[in-house]
């Protein structure tokens, strides 16, 4: 089956909630190479704040990375609140109209969410941050129908983004006061990016 059904998306988004609390410390010790080292820390405490609310509770795919992103925007504090929680939002708003999820869909959903973040940053490929796993990520969703050699094409291409931001220099964030000094380690925001969409791919092969 090339497609999984909306509804039956809430361990694909508790998938994503684990990978990210299994990665806190390596999150915190990327970020902490160049940057302040708070970045697993706050995004474990976004995505473990989710699981306590919602763990018990029925939800679909989407509802799931609506109601993740509100907490991410809301209460997690430095950039990457508001970063993630408009993706995840932007994302999940896209998918409510679909019953089933296929590359198509969700092609969708997550260019919603690259556009929401579009317009709230400058940040482009090659600027060192997340958007260098998840713009061609998404590219690679888009250019293929069977869903799941869609998403090994997905992660596969945001792991080559994650890794290419170790020869940039960081152009925006706190990294980006050490101009050419921040090369030769990977941006965390493009790290964590590529554990969640890595998590989301494996969770929804689980499905299919």
């Amino acid at each position: 089956m090339s497609i999984f059904r909306n509804k039956d998306g809430k361990s694909v988004v508790l998938n994503i909630v684990k990978a990210i609390q299994d990665n806190k410390a390596y999150l915190g010790e990327v970020d902490g190479l160049i940057g302040d080292g708070d970045h697993g820390m706050n995004m474990n405490k976004g995505f473990t704040l989710f699981e306590k609310r919602f763990a018990d509770k029925e939800f679909t795919f989407s509802k799931g990375l609506y109601e993740l992103g509100n907490i991410l925007f809301s209460e997690i504090g430095g950039s990457m609140g508001p970063i993630y929680g408009t993706i995840f939002m932007d994302a999940g708003e896209a998918g409510e109209k679909f019953d089933e999820i296929g590359s198509k869909e969700l092609s969708i959903m997550l260019q919603a969410g690259m556009d929401g973040l579009c317009e709230i940053v400058e940040a482009r490929v090659g600027d060192k941050t997340l958007m260098d796993t998840l713009t061609p990520a998404v590219e690679a969703l888009q250019n293929e129908e069977d869903f799941l050699t869609a998403l090994q094409m997905m992660k596969t291409a945001a792991a080559k983004g994650r890794d290419s931001t170790k020869d940039m220099a960081a152009r925006f964030g706190r990294s980006s006061r050490l101009g050419e000094r921040s090369k030769g380690v990977l941006d965390a925001g493009a790290v964590s990016c590529c554990i969640i969409l890595t998590a989301m791919a494996d969770g929804i092969i689980e499905r299919l």
